[in-house]
């Protein structure tokens, strides 16, 4: 994919969005909680950096838009006894991964599918 100059545009996730993917699913699996299925199977393409359809750029954007409000749950951010909304943060990438798919959305639009 291109973006309107001509570059080529990589829909791989960099390494810090792959990290945070791999931490969500290391606490969901320490825990028992966060996430659903769908945002494991996230996780797993984020952290195999594997590359993404436009449209699963726009949904991670969808996810980060509802669930900012996890951010003020009571033990969001806690190692020790991370929030439920913590841990699904992080499968989606963390904040680096709403930041990466915001940046990529504006390069994106509406791009099809390939």
């Amino acid at each position: 994919m291109h973006d309107s100059d001509g570059e080529e545009i990589d829909l791989r996730c960099p390494q810090a969005v792959a990290d945070n993917a791999a931490k969500g699913l290391r606490l969901r699996a320490e825990f028992g909680r966060g996430g659903t299925e769908i945002g494991v199977a996230r996780a797993t393409e984020l952290k195999n950096r594997e590359k993404l359809a436009p449209s699963t750029i726009r949904r991670m954007v969808s996810y980060f838009a509802r669930h900012e409000v996890d951010k003020r749950g009571r033990t969001y951010g806690n190692e020790q006894n991370p929030s439920a909304g913590y841990i699904a943060w992080l499968l989606w990438g963390g904040d680096e991964g709403r930041a990466w798919a915001l940046d990529l959305k504006r390069k994106i639009g509406n791009a099809p599918d390939i």
